[in-house]
């Protein structure tokens, strides 16, 4: 085998298991993770951890790839220029229940297809962005040097995306957030549809900031779909606090 291929097959290792890592963690241990998250006080104090990579274990470790790769956590080892021109890329891990950035989001700058505007937070981090007409996926994740730029769409539960639009592209990692295609216990033969459907209705009235409504889409068509009845529970508390912040990450 060449080096080329052996560099090839590596980099499929590398971030094969740390996807098969971040999908398979033990129940017990998520549920003890989800009780120990404080996000259902009004007024939540903010965290004190670096945005950048929070959550995500960056500690350097020996890289048998080379200076040609970048370690953006969770075992994952991606191309470094890759989208071109980034020199060290970001990843968006999306757990069970839960969602993090590995690496810093960098604004190159409105572009073709790319036109929107990136929101920021109190401290100047980027966090969202809002689409333009004409944009794409592919043509923000080079903009926000974004390595996986379909899990954007996955992120923010949608398959397409609209202008005016405002995509998560940095998720506080102290916050659930529910995946989107089927719950990560769901077990075979699981209607995945009705599930996707009320999470797309939760997060259009996320969006809208209607809490009232997402109160009775989770009460008439998502709480029954969950195999885990404390995630249920987990997304009820949310909605009788009703902070809005909350809710727009779970349903992003």
């Amino acid at each position: 085998m060449n080096r080329a291929a052996k560099v090839a097959v590596g980099v499929s290792a590398f971030v094969v298991a740390g996807l098969f890592a971040m999908a398979m963690p033990t129940v017990a241990a998520v549920q003890g993770e989800l009780a120990s998250w404080p996000v259902f006080a009004q007024d939540p104090e903010p965290s004190e951890q670096p945005r950048s990579g929070a959550g995500v274990d960056t500690a350097e470790t020996v890289d048998p790839l080379g200076d040609d790769y970048v370690d953006v956590g969770n075992g994952t080892m991606i191309p470094r220029n890759s989208p071109e021109g980034c020199e060290n890329p970001a990843w968006l891990h999306l757990g069970r229940m839960t969602a993090s950035v590995g690496g810093e989001l960098l604004d190159r700058g409105a572009r073709e297809f790319a036109a929107g505007s990136a929101g920021l937070d109190a401290e100047g981090w980027i966090v969202t962005y809002t689409v333009a007409a004409g944009d794409a996926l592919d043509a923000i994740a080079e903009r926000f040097c974004i390595a996986n730029a379909l899990t954007i769409a996955e992120l923010n539960h949608t398959r397409t995306i609209h202008p005016g639009e405002v995509l998560l592209l940095h998720p506080d990692e102290s916050i659930p957030w529910i995946p989107y295609f089927a719950p990560d216990d769901a077990p075979a033969g699981y209607q995945q549809i009705p599930y996707q459907d009320a999470v797309e209705a939760m997060s259009t009235a996320a969006q809208a900031g209607d809490v009232d409504a997402m109160r009775v889409i989770f009460r008439n068509d998502l709480s029954g779909l969950f195999p885990n009845p404390a995630d249920a529970d987990l997304i009820a508390n949310a909605l009788d606090v009703g902070d809005l912040r909350i809710l727009r990450q779970m349903f992003a």
